[in-house]
């Protein structure tokens, strides 16, 4: 599921449309997980909220079940599962792939200068050989090789990434003490035995730099990925929470009913013609 940083909308549910359906249609699972590593963003009210929407929309995972998040803390909540990625990190570490960092996003951003649209600014290494005391920030970044990741994409084929020319070195914590989404999900994908991870083509960049650590976390098979489409403005722009697009509790406090939201989003999706109704558990039949 997406950050409960704000409320889900039609980007969201065209997500949960291709996770539900995909597994439905070839006997996989669904797991929930709530990644809310950000804890500077993400509310109890937009957790509650998330898993409402779930609920009524008919979307019913197999492990991760909304009422473990309703009875407490558990290892499918990021925010209750900073032991593992602790231990995780102490390995790391003992192999010498960690180091301190105390460069900000707007220091890396000054030094790399401006980027396109879309891109990323890649850290410079500043850091890497400064030797830095581990007891002087919280920040921690792992060294990333200068191999070629290829991976297929069950959605856009063979992708090739190099995430050193990428990304640079990962930030797994920052100096907040906030596990970043790069290193959290590679834990928990391993930890949970995750082997499909179904998610927008705006995060398809992440994939090469998520193997190469889940590689140096010990894990011998990655999962295989698959990046759907957007659903985007006439300008091109994603829908966004940020951007306060119109959020499923909108659309349902004006009348709309769960099939007819579902339908909307495999319409405005790209997956039908017309935006007829579609029941929760019909989404499988899209994709058999």
């Amino acid at each position: 599921a997406p950050a409960p940083t704000g409320y889900l909308h039609l980007g969201h549910l065209v997500n949960a449309i291709h996770v539900w359906g995909l597994a439905r249609a070839y006997g996989g699972q669904v797991v929930l997980r709530l990644e809310d590593h950000d804890r500077t963003r993400c509310r109890p009210e937009y957790e509650s909220a998330l898993l409402e929407d779930l609920e009524w929309l008919g979307f019913v995972p197999d492990e991760g079940h909304i009422s473990v998040f309703r009875g407490g803390a558990t290892p499918y909540r990021q925010s209750d599962n900073s032991r593992a990625y602790a231990t995780t990190l102490e390995t790391l570490n003992a192999q010498e792939l960690t180091y301190a960092c105390v460069c900000s996003r707007r220091d890396v951003q000054r030094r790399v200068g401006p980027v396109f649209p879309g891109d990323e600014a890649r850290y410079d290494g500043a850091c890497r050989n400064a030797k830095v005391p581990l007891d002087s920030t919280r920040a921690c970044r792992v060294r990333m090789n200068e191999d070629t990741i290829v991976f297929h994409d069950l959605a856009l084929g063979e992708q090739t990434q190099v995430p050193s020319e990428q990304c640079g070195d990962v930030l797994v914590r920052d100096r907040f003490g906030h596990w970043t989404y790069q290193f959290a999900v590679v834990v928990d994908d391993r930890d949970q035995q995750i082997d499909v991870v179904i998610r927008g083509e705006d995060l398809l960049s992440s994939t090469g730099r998520q193997i190469m650590l889940a590689k140096m976390l010990g894990r011998e098979h990655s999962p295989q990925y698959l990046h759907h489409p957007l659903i985007r403005h006439a300008d091109g722009r994603k829908l966004s929470k940020a951007s306060n697009d119109t959020s499923l509790r909108e659309l349902r406090a004006g009348g709309a009913n769960a099939a007819a939201l579902i339908g909307e989003a495999v319409f405005r999706g790209g997956a039908s013609a017309t935006p007829e109704p579609v029941a929760a558990h019909d989404v499988a039949q899209l994709f058999g």
